[in-house]
């Protein structure tokens, strides 16, 4: 008896891993195809007056990582070249030692972007609340995102979800080492999942405030 109910229960476990192997990269799969034909270069986007720039990890010392490094530096090419009026720099805040849209600020500031076209959004701790208050805080209806290849697919479908007509420009600008790599794509590839469950069904609410819409 016990051994019947233990063969049920292995199937049942196969069953579910092998599902779960099919079903988890489906979003990411989808959002990709999607993604694909609204990602340009630098120097072929199409101007736009706001880009976005999404949060990443800092150094020790509280400056901008190599990954935020490399999206604050393609934003500042956006908006040397003219294809951007201004940089929205969206980040985790939520400690204060720990502050990314100020780190964001001062790799831009540092490379040439005036103080007064750098917008700064504190409570884009998820890439959901980066999109989803850039919508209905900052008043952002098209932008260019900035982001690396690996998270671009979700950052394009989420910012299009809450009604920003988006394109994208990634951050690709150094060689990262594979098992950075392998980690970021693993990680994305339950992220996508949860950026799905998200928007269709738990609909959660980021940190909101008073509208500061980008004049």
């Amino acid at each position: 008896m016990v051994k019947k109910v233990l063969k049920k229960i292995w199937r049942v476990t196969l069953l579910i891993g092998g599902l779960s192997i099919i079903i988890l990269p489906l979003p990411g799969i989808i959002m990709g195809i999607i993604a694909a034909p609204k990602k340009y270069s630098v120097e072929d986007v199409a101007p736009t007056r706001v880009v976005i720039v999404f949060g990443a990890g800092l150094l020790r010392d509280g400056s901008a990582g190599p990954v935020l490094s490399d999206r604050m530096q393609t934003a500042v090419n956006l908006y040397l070249t003219g294809k951007a009026d201004k940089i929205l720099v969206s980040g985790d805040n939520r400690y204060l030692e720990y502050n990314e849209p100020e780190a964001g600020r001062q790799y831009a500031l540092e490379h040439g972007v005036a103080e007064d076209d750098i917008v700064l959004d504190y409570a884009g701790r998820r890439t959901y609340d980066t999109c989803y208050r850039a919508k209905h805080i900052f008043g952002v209806d098209e932008a260019i995102l900035v982001t690396q290849s690996f998270h671009m697919p979700r950052a394009l479908f989420l910012c299009t979800w809450f009604g920003i007509e988006s394109v994208g420009v990634e951050a690709d600008n150094r060689y990262f080492l594979k098992r950075s790599r392998i980690w970021w794509n693993f990680r994305e590839t339950f992220a996508n999942v949860q950026a799905v469950w998200d928007v269709l069904i738990a609909k959660p609410l980021p940190v909101l405030g008073e509208p500061e819409p980008i004049n």
